[in-house]
């Protein structure tokens, strides 16, 4: 293990931090790809998961019962049902292409939102069916590909939630999206001590990100957090389709 790997892991981690933190995870997708600089996509993945369900805690911590229960109680189940798909299903599905759908997703939709969104009058909530049906594709979409903020993030969007009820909502969701995660990927030999250990060691690195991403977060003023989140819905999408293109290719 060399000082540039330890070094890309410490900058995905403190960009993570402070998505999680702040921006309900919006450019956290960046960790993967760094890490993959030195090393696999799949080992990315799995260092990268102890990390985040550290990172969780002290968000759902910063933003602690400022969520909303009512989205809870309507996204979690869903979520996890679509963990639970995405652990029976994993060998079926490439997860190149399935990148390439969330990308189209997520770009679809910002284009057909924003416009919207720049409006005074909040836009229409989803029907409780297609609720749950995004926050199972999100859970599903983490599972197999970590994609799952842009399906997650067409659901929050609608909910016409305020910027910290957004972030304190979708970090409880995503805490019980990445522990439920951690019993199939160890079923599937994605985890093992050495992984964990050199995740949990940069715990510190966590907590400084997720203090810096709340601290801007209430820095920002609500129009602009949410031009932000639409503006990292679309880049996620793009890059998705970038990444999944390139894979087939």
């Amino acid at each position: 293990m060399d000082w540039l790997f330890i070094s890309l892991i410490a900058i995905a981690v403190f960009i993570t931090g402070i998505s999680k933190g702040g921006f309900s995870g919006a450019f956290g997708i960046l960790a993967v790809p760094l890490i993959s600089l030195q090393t696999s996509p799949m080992l990315a993945a799995a260092i990268m998961l102890p990390i985040l369900c550290i990172m969780d805690i002290f968000t759902v911590q910063k933003f602690w019962k400022k969520w909303n229960t009512e989205q809870l109680i309507k996204c979690i189940p869903a979520a996890i049902t679509g963990v639970i798909i995405g652990g029976l299903t994993a060998s079926w599905f490439s997860a190149e292409w399935l990148k390439i759908m969330v990308g189209v997703i997520a770009v679809g939709f910002t284009l057909n939102s924003w416009p919207k969104k720049s409006r005074t009058a909040p836009q229409k909530p989803l029907s409780t069916f297609a609720g749950k049906l995004w926050c199972a594709l999100g859970g599903f979409t983490s599972f197999i590909a970590h994609a799952g903020g842009p399906p997650m993030s067409v659901y929050l969007l609608r909910a016409n939630l305020d910027k910290t009820q957004y972030v304190a909502t979708a970090a409880v969701i995503f805490t019980a999206i990445n522990y439920v995660k951690l019993i199939p990927y160890g079923m599937l030999g994605q985890l093992n001590s050495s992984n964990i250990l050199l995740s949990l060691c940069f715990t510190p690195v966590a907590f400084l990100g997720v203090q810096l991403g709340a601290w801007l977060h209430y820095k920002i003023s609500t129009t602009l957090f949410f031009k932000v989140m639409y503006s990292f819905l679309f880049l996620t999408g793009i890059k998705l389709i970038w990444d999944g293109a390139t894979g087939l290719s």
